[in-house]
């Protein structure tokens, strides 16, 4: 008897304490459907997949702003709106934003979708949608506690003018500090909408956002191994995550069936023993919940062959084409889309990184044309004073790279007389004046007026000191690309 009331006494504290933090923070949720599209066939479920998100942060204590079919202008102002209201519920806010609809990446940037996108070329998506990183600035802007983006955008693009310039899907994103972004499908890959009432993502969604006292990281992975297994390894979520603090969507304590704490980082070596002691199953599906490009690299040196291996397999060498554009695009110069051409030729983003190269070899080019402002004569960089810079045509040679312009030399100052020189009187000064001998060498005489040698004189140009030209920003320096360094964990930093 006093163990059955321990036991309930006990659960009361835990549902007390849950309740008590889930009180102590304010939590504010935007949540928008997009499926009527104007120019492109309407898709069914993000509407329903809206409402049903909707309901679910409602009952987990959100309060929850709703918004259909919106144009660019209404998605704006939506947004705009919602950061407001999140600034004023203070700094411990948990903001959460649940998009579903039509996404697309250009030049590495991905888009929501408008309703009323029409897209005739590539150049017409920045100008007509949404850019995804407009929206987490929008939201790291004002203080809060959590941020959680969860996007069910990367189905098909049906814009048919440019989906064979795009790549597909959605690209790497890093979350920034505080936040935790999820997509439904890996990057470069695209979401299904579903047979049924909703999208898979939302379904699995759904169900695992539901279980008590589950961290939202560890209901992600939950929700990639649910996606994965109902698509049969067609489509598997991905998550990056950079939070400071836990968030739950309903307190409690999590079941024994839950997956445990966040794993640690881990080399291919320590995971392929972790996974030799399991089973190929079991180990497909620890590889897939935690999707780490040492996991996947590990399990395929002891479990390639059918069914897992060409799943994993797929899965590992996508991954790897997404993080070397990745790197492209954020060092974005003509070396780094070179490199990835090197290595992906046949990429879907292959005409994209041919785009970029040759603007990037155009930036070069009229970088190498200019010349630092404030020339020689004592002009400084704001002008004002000295000769002008003139410009001199200058061929490149190769890749150059961003070098900060030569430290200018100081000024040697004179070196300070010593006490002794100071006390020596100053030389007597010869009575006897000069002779032509003296003055012009044995012979004497000066040089007749015809056919002598002239004075050299070397004339610079100006803010050029050394003759060598400032090589332009944007541009890498020879012996090779460095790429950003990937996490040991396969992903950018931050990612899950």
């Amino acid at each position: 008897m006093h163990r059955i009331a321990f036991r309930i006494f006990a659960a009361l504290s835990v549902l007390v304490a849950a309740g008590q933090t889930a009180v102590a923070e304010n939590r504010v949720a935007l949540v928008i459907g997009n499926s009527v599209y104007r120019t492109v066939a309407a898709l069914p479920n993000p509407e329903n997949d809206a409402k049903a998100m909707a309901e679910l942060l409602g009952s987990a204590g959100f309060e929850v702003v709703s918004a259909r079919d919106l144009t660019q202008g209404e998605m704006r102002t939506v947004i705009g709106d919602f950061a407001t209201r999140v600034a004023g519920k203070g700094r411990d806010t948990v903001a959460l934003v649940f998009y579903a609809g039509h996404g697309l990446q250009v030049d590495g940037d991905n888009y929501l979708v408008p309703v009323d996108a029409r897209f005739d070329r590539e150049a017409d998506v920045p100008l007509q949608a949404v850019r995804l990183a407009d929206l987490m600035n929008a939201l790291a802007a004002v203080p809060s506690k959590t941020r959680v983006v969860i996007l069910d955008a990367c189905r098909n693009n049906p814009f048919s003018e440019i989906n064979k310039t795009t790549g597909r899907g959605l690209a790497i994103v890093d979350a920034p500090t505080g936040s935790i972004v999820a997509y439904s499908t890996s990057p470069g890959a695209e979401a299904e909408d579903g047979a049924g009432a909703n999208s898979p993502f939302t379904t699995a969604m759904l169900t695992a956002a539901r279980e008590p006292g589950v961290p939202v990281e560890q209901a992600f992975k939950q929700v990639r191994l649910a996606v994965h297994q109902a698509t049969e390894g067609r489509q598997t979520p991905w998550d990056s995550s950079s939070l400071t603090s836990d968030f739950v969507f309903f307190p409690g304590q999590a079941g024994a069936g839950q997956p445990g704490p966040k794993t640690t980082t881990q080399s291919a070596a320590a995971w392929r023993q972790q996974l030799a002691k399991l089973k190929a199953p079991e180990a497909y599906e620890l590889v897939v919940r935690e999707d780490v490009v040492e996991a996947y690299e590990a399990f395929l040196g002891l479990y390639g062959e059918p069914p897992f291996g060409p799943r994993v397999r797929s899965l590992l060498e996508r991954r790897k084409e997404m993080l070397a554009w990745y790197a492209a695009v954020t060092i974005n110069t003509v070396a780094s889309y070179q490199a990835f051409l090197a290595s992906y030729p046949n990429s879907d983003l292959a005409a994209t990184a041919r785009r970029l190269l040759e603007r990037s070899k155009t930036r070069s080019l009229s970088a190498a044309a200019g010349t630092p402002s404030g020339g020689g004569g004592g002009g400084s960089p704001q002008g004002g004073g000295g000769a002008s810079p003139q410009l001199v045509n200058v061929a490149p040679t190769g890749p150059m790279c961003p070098c900060s312009p030569p430290p200018e030399k100081k000024r040697k100052e004179p070196e300070k007389e010593t006490k002794k020189a100071k006390n020596e009187p100053p030389p007597r000064r010869s009575k006897r004046m000069p002779t032509d001998e003296d003055v012009f060498g044995p012979g004497g005489g000066p040089p007749s007026s015809g056919g002598g040698v002239g004075i050299p004189v070397q004339i610079g140009i100006g803010g050029f000191g050394g003759g060598g030209m400032r090589r332009p920003s944007g541009d890498r320096p020879s012996g090779g690309t460095r790429y950003p360094t990937p996490s040991s964990t396969g992903r950018m930093p931050h990612s899950n």
